[in-house]
C-alpha cells in the first residue's frame, strides 16, 4: 500500500503521509516534533493575573447560567 507524499510547509522536502503520524498532516514528523513536544507546557501567571482570570471565569459561567436557566 502505497502512502500519499505531501510536501512539508515549513522545511519544503517531501514525505509519505502515513497514519497515526504525530503533528500536523502538512508538515513532516521532524519538523512537528518540537511542538508536539512542548504543547502542555504554558507561561507562568502571576498571582494577580491568576485571580483575574478565575473572577472572569467566574462571571462567564453566571452569564452561560443565566442564559440557560432565565425563564422569560
Amino acid at each position: 500500500m502505497a502512502f500519499p507524499i505531501k510536501v512539508c510547509v515549513v522545511c519544503e522536502e517531501e514525505f509519505e503521509l502515513k497514519p497515526d503520524k504525530p503533528g500536523f498532516a502538512n508538515r513532516c514528523p521532524t519538523c512537528s516534533m518540537p511542538e508536539a513536544e512542548g504543547g502542555g507546557k504554558g507561561e507562568k501567571m502571576s498571582a494577580e493575573e491568576l485571580a483575574s482570570k478565575r473572577e472572569a471565569d467566574a462571571a462567564r459561567r453566571a452569564a452561560i447560567k443565566d442564559l440557560l436557566y432565565s425563564r422569560k
